[in-house]
């Protein structure tokens, strides 16, 4: 199995890898800069799954002028959903407060929108990720993952996703960004759900 994943993190890749692993597949994965795609991608979509679908298409239309035929080409799109914001981030979530934003004024502007909430209980929320497959026979299928939590009434650490340290994960009682790698596995993230989802198509369809 050969899988052009639409990204140029590191992390994600090899996250991917050892999912890939674990189901037992011979993969190889390649990044947006092993196949030299660097056109600017408009996600101009109204859910998740509209968006990496359009990033989906967009790397197979630049696979097919460069007869890159032999590869599953993978997207993905992710974004907080916050109740009490009737599903705001959503899709705006890595630009809420902006295009290129820093993390700081997402999350400032989020606690700010969010500060007549002041019950836990009513900052429900959840982490959403849709992945995009595109087979080698043009086929399409998603998957989606979700992780539900509360919002903090403070951020924590910085880094890592976007709200990561203001996202307390169900049964945790700190935000994501606070937590050690031990911890932040026993999440079961949004990312890694939607990747075990579509790990079980993938066999379901004999690969």
């Amino acid at each position: 199995m050969k899988i052009i994943y639409g990204t140029t993190n590191k992390a994600k890749v090899e996250a991917m890898y050892g999912i890939v692993k674990n189901y037992g597949f011979d993969a190889e994965i390649f990044t947006l800069k092993d196949i030299g795609f660097t056109d600017e991608i408009i996600e101009d979509g109204t859910t998740f799954e509209e968006n990496s679908l359009i990033k989906a298409k967009a790397i197979s239309e630049f696979c097919k002028k460069n007869n890159i035929t032999d590869k599953i080409i993978l997207t993905d799109d992710a974004g907080l959903c916050v109740d009490y914001l009737n599903g705001a981030p959503g899709i705006y979530t890595g630009r809420y407060a902006g295009d290129h934003a820093p993390q700081i004024d997402n999350i400032n502007k989020l606690l700010e929108n969010m500060k007549e909430c002041t019950k836990l209980e009513d900052r429900s929320c959840k982490l959403v990720c849709v992945l995009t497959a595109i087979l080698t026979d043009g086929s399409t299928f998603n998957a989606r993952g979700e992780c539900t939590g509360t919002i903090a009434f403070e951020h924590g650490k910085l880094g890592g996703l976007t709200f990561g340290p203001v996202f307390i994960p169900k049964g945790f009682d700190k935000p994501m960004g606070d937590m050690d790698e031990s911890e932040y596995i026993a999440v079961h993230n949004h990312r890694d759900l939607a990747m075990n989802e579509l790990m079980n198509k993938f066999k379901e369809l004999g690969y």
